[in-house]
């Protein structure tokens, strides 16, 4: 982050001493007129420029959002099915089968879930009731052919379970770049601060223009801030996918 920021802003001081000098040994004879054309060229490329960076990240935290929906639909699907095929296998077992998916999945609605409201990852004990759950599930080598297709499509299931939790775990740390911060705060400001470059001969006109493309960009980056913690916030992904099920 340190190194980025060096070097953007010695291209910055690098073009504003190529600008000084040209004014200084090349300056505008008398008869040679403004050109606020550059001007407006300029300020049309940082607009463009602001809007890619904009494009960018809400691209960015709205992929990692759907993602963290798509894994937790997922998780909560295979722990549904793990919990229905243990009436396949022999009662006790089965019975031990059951109570460890609904301690799991109490776990993660009770415990998890605030913990990554919080802006946490996922503890461990999830995965140790994992463990016990798939050693449940195992059976022994005479057991009926029906109980031990069931076996396997439960450990099928639970491999399932396991990827989604492995994805949910990395949604609940992804985070945008402060690079990219840097380019939304930066660049909102040189946006705006464009608007006042030109002259409007009707105040209320340029009031309304400032207005609203301030208001505009404003939205975009707490839509952004909002959506880069898909587990915290005004769009945060719940645990209603298990708790429809359980």
């Amino acid at each position: 982050m340190t190194e980025i920021l060096a070097v953007v802003l010695g291209v910055a001081l690098l073009a504003a001493a190529v600008v000084l000098l040209k004014h200084r040994f090349w300056p505008l004879g008398p008869d040679d007129e403004p050109r606020e054309d550059v001007a407006e060229y300029i300020s049309m490329m940082v607009g463009v420029l602001y809007a890619l960076v904009l494009g960018l990240a809400l691209v960015s935290v709205w992929d990692t959002h759907s993602g963290a929906e798509d894994h937790v639909a997922a998780e909560a699907g295979a722990a549904h099915q793990v919990h229905l095929l243990a009436a396949g296998l022999p009662a006790a077992q089965g019975e031990r089968l059951r109570s460890g998916v609904e301690t799991y999945v109490r776990h993660v609605t009770d415990t998890e879930w605030t913990e990554m409201a919080g802006e946490a990852g996922p503890d461990r004990a999830g995965w140790r009731m994992l463990d016990r759950i798939r050693a449940a599930a195992q059976t022994s080598a005479d057991a009926a052919p029906s109980q031990q297709a069931t076996v396997q499509e439960t450990l099928a299931q639970l491999s399932v379970l396991d990827e989604a939790r492995r994805g949910r775990e990395a949604d609940a740390g992804e985070r945008l770049s402060p690079v990219i911060w840097f380019g939304l705060i930066v660049g909102g400001f040189l946006t705006v601060a464009f608007m006042f470059m030109f002259g409007v001969t009707r105040s209320f006109t340029h009031v309304v223009m400032v207005m609203g493309l301030s208001a505009l960009i404003t939205f975009t980056v707490v839509l952004i801030y909002q959506l880069n913690t898909p587990f915290s916030g005004m769009f945060a992904v719940g645990p209603d996918a298990f708790t429809r099920y359980f």
